[in-house]
């Protein structure tokens, strides 16, 4: 029998899940765990989208816990730099790889790579980066100077990453600290005594999908999809994944739309009461990455435009009751909120206490501005 919910309380569960509401009383590699990753491409974003869900933070936390080894730093899903735990994060690296994008002829055309010579560049890589962290210009020189690979020099110079990302993908480097402004890669043992690998996408599979439905349910394969890789990975192995979780899913209907949660958090789920609250959420953020900015029951359709911006940016948001009901921006002292016209009244106590809240997160005088249209 399938369980029906609202999509209300399926937004409250997913922003307790998030620790949204309430705020969570937990470390940053726990935050990151719970999301199944924090996209990190923006420095100033990836740093307050921790904090935001944490009661206490601190300046600099994302870079003392790399620094630890408690989070490594790589390309994960859909291309994109992630923060990952490295206890979980080979998981989702597995999925990626499965996906086996550098044996498409037209990869191989562009690059000038079969077979042969990708297993020479992985293991030049592996060979470089045996010694420690290199940047980018110490790598590129150790590959080229190997037989059969002076060709791909141009392409690994390219910041868009997109020779090495199928290599962080399959567990070969990460990014490492910084020297500087120059970005350094090294192998994510070396980043983490606590790397526990990338399995075999079968292993990998009810690990990640386990993990996605607890931040993100109730969610459908394609939201899962999406997510991971932005629909580079096939329907039919989709399928497959999520049918080795057999009894551990369990169907609801959510207002007419059929989707998945875990069996063991049914229960919590329909016991979810709507909250009334107002949180303002960085660019990027998970909350609305992991839906998808093309999931309505997130972002109001008519709304994606201002969400999803140009060049793939993704603007800050006011959340309330668990749907994007506006966009935010800091300019000066002033944090100008752009409130949805069709989302009702703006709550302006909710509003400014929560920018309240983020000038003590950014320890600076910070002053609201609503404006509604």
């Amino acid at each position: 029998m399938t369980a029906t919910i609202t999509v209300r309380q399926a937004l409250a569960w997913r922003m307790r899940r998030h620790l949204l509401d309430p705020i969570g009383p937990v470390r940053l590699d726990e935050v990151v765990r719970r999301l199944c990753g924090v996209q990190a491409q923006v420095p100033s974003a990836v740093e307050l989208a921790t904090r935001v869900r944490r009661e206490r933070s601190w300046p600099g936390d994302v870079r003392r816990a790399l620094a630890s080894g408690r989070l490594i730093r790589t390309w994960a899903m859909r291309g994109t730099i992630h923060l990952l735990t490295p206890e979980e994060g080979g998981a989702f690296l597995s999925l990626m790889a499965a996906g086996r994008s550098w044996e498409q002829p037209s990869w191989q055309r562009a690059f000038g790579m079969g077979t042969k010579e990708w297993d020479l560049f992985r293991l030049a890589v592996s060979d470089a980066l045996a010694s420690g962290p290199l940047t980018r210009e110490e790598l590129v020189a150790a590959i080229v100077r190997h037989r059969g690979l002076s060709h791909v020099g141009d392409a690994l110079r390219s910041s868009w990453g997109t020779l090495l990302k199928p290599l962080a993908w399959q567990g070969d480097l990460c990014f490492g600290p910084s020297r500087g402004t120059r970005t350094t890669f090294q192998r994510p043992q070396d980043a983490s005594e606590r790397w526990t690998g990338v399995p075999e996408p079968e292993q990998a599979a009810p690990t990640a999908i386990a993990s996605y439905l607890r931040a993100y349910g109730p969610a459908t394969t394609d939201n899962f999809r999406n997510w991971l890789s932005r629909g580079r990975i096939g329907r039919r192995m989709l399928r497959a994944w999520f049918a080795e979780l057999g009894d551990r899913l369990a169907t609801v209907d959510v207002e007419g739309r059929t989707a998945h949660v875990l069996t063991e958090d049914l229960d919590e789920l329909l016991r979810s009461e709507p909250g009334r609250i107002v949180r303002l959420l960085p660019g990027f953020d998970q909350y609305v990455l992991g839906p998808g900015t093309e999931d309505i029951q997130v972002v109001p359709a008519g709304h994606r435009g201002d969400v999803s911006r140009a060049a793939g940016w993704i603007a800050p948001v006011v959340v309330a009751d668990g749907v994007v009901a506006g966009t935010w921006e800091l300019d000066g002292d002033d944090v100008r909120v752009a409130w949805f016209a069709d989302a009702g009244r703006p709550p302006r106590a909710a509003v400014l206490a929560e920018v309240e809240r983020l000038a003590g997160i950014l320890d600076r005088p910070l002053r609201g501005v609503i404006s509604a249209g």
